[in-house]
């Protein structure tokens, strides 16, 4: 049993002539295909109801664009279908890239802009040629846009209701003269807002949107400091700071007066301890450097010697007879000698001078 082949769809070349309209274009865009079903006026397509281009449809025409490496040429009057039969030359009114060709629910399928060449702007401009003709593929029985093959320049309009072609100095090749000061303010305005020169309007609101965003965020922050600015004080509460200058002189006395109180104790201490016969007089710088680095090891010695009243009498005055080293040391002696870190030796030399 042989299988049954489901059959290619043919496709279909059409040149249709775009008639002038009102649609809701931008200066300098485009309008290529009507959105939806569309006839000529002379009767295409024949076998399909209608030729017809949706959002998924023209999906896969832009994706088919964008496949190509070079632009899509706009010539006069389908000169570049012609010049094989009538040999004349075919020169090109502009081009589009893919990257600018979108769909837009409502109106159709769109070319953001056009780099039109300086005849065809000027010839747009004085309204010598006012519709703009698309040759693409389509299939034969269910009129399906394919592929957008090329477009021209013509008077002779094939489908009414179309946007007319309009230019605008930004992209044209040969922009008038009077009119170059105008494309001198947008492409300083553009440069500032750090866009190139031939961006397009979203692209430069998004951008002026954003820099009002920043302005505003700074006006709040100017606002901010200058509220800080007021809380702040013009000076200090004196009752409850006080000048660094002052706390470190204040510092410096009662360090002073510290140590002259110091002194004056390690002093009286040594003399009440000698007048007392419990420091010998050779002990008397060892026991005021100790009362100096620490008085209350000085004062517990003290309090822990022996009283030796024999050491008021004495012709030494207290001192050891010569050729006496002292002899063994008291407990608070002892714990002297751990405190400043001596042995006993050095300690009962330190005692005889």
């Amino acid at each position: 049993m042989a299988k049954a082949h489901k059959p290619t769809p043919r496709i279909a070349v059409a040149a249709l002539s775009v008639a002038m309209g009102n649609a809701a274009l931008a200066v300098g865009e485009l309008q290529i295909l009507p959105a939806g079903e569309f006839r000529s006026w002379d009767g295409r397509p024949e076998k399909a109801p209608a030729w017809r281009i949706d959002a998924a449809i023209a999906g896969r025409v832009i994706a088919e664009l964008r496949s190509r490496i070079n632009p899509i040429v706009i010539d006069y009057e389908h000169q570049t279908l012609l010049a094989e039969k009538n040999g004349q030359p075919a020169p090109a009114a502009g081009w589009i890239d893919p990257a600018d060709v979108e769909w837009r629910e409502g109106v159709g399928l769109v070319a953001r802009r056009v780099r039109w060449t300086p005849r065809a702007a000027q010839m747009v401009d004085a309204d010598e040629y006012r519709y703009f003709s698309p040759v693409f593929e389509h299939a034969e029985l269910s009129g399906d846009v394919v592929a957008l093959r090329m477009g021209a320049l013509t008077n002779n309009p094939g489908l009414d209701g179309m946007a007319a072609v309009a230019l605008t100095r930004l992209f044209s090749d040969s922009p008038h003269p009077q009119e170059t000061p105008v494309n001198e303010t947008l492409t300083k305005l553009l440069a500032t807002l750090g866009l190139a020169a031939d961006a397009n309007e979203e692209t430069a609101l998004t951008a002026v949107a954003a820099l009002k965003a920043k302005a505003g965020t700074a006006d709040a922050l100017t606002t901010e400091v200058a509220a800080l600015k007021a809380k702040t004080p013009t000076a200090p509460d004196p009752a409850k700071y006080v000048p660094v200058e002052a706390m470190h002189a204040l510092q410096t006395e009662v360090a002073a007066l510290t140590a002259g109180i110091t002194a004056d104790k390690v002093g009286k201490a040594v003399e009440q301890a000698l007048a007392a016969g419990k420091l010998l007089p050779a002990q008397t710088n060892w026991a005021t450097e100790l009362g100096k680095k620490d008085l209350a090891a000085l004062t517990a010695y003290i309090d822990s010697a022996p009283q030796v009243a024999a050491l008021r009498g004495t012709q030494t005055g207290g001192a050891a007879p010569e050729g006496g080293a002292g002899g063994s040391q008291t407990d608070a002696e002892l714990a002297v000698c751990k405190a400043l870190g001596l042995s006993a030796d050095e300690f009962s030399k330190a005692k005889v001078g």
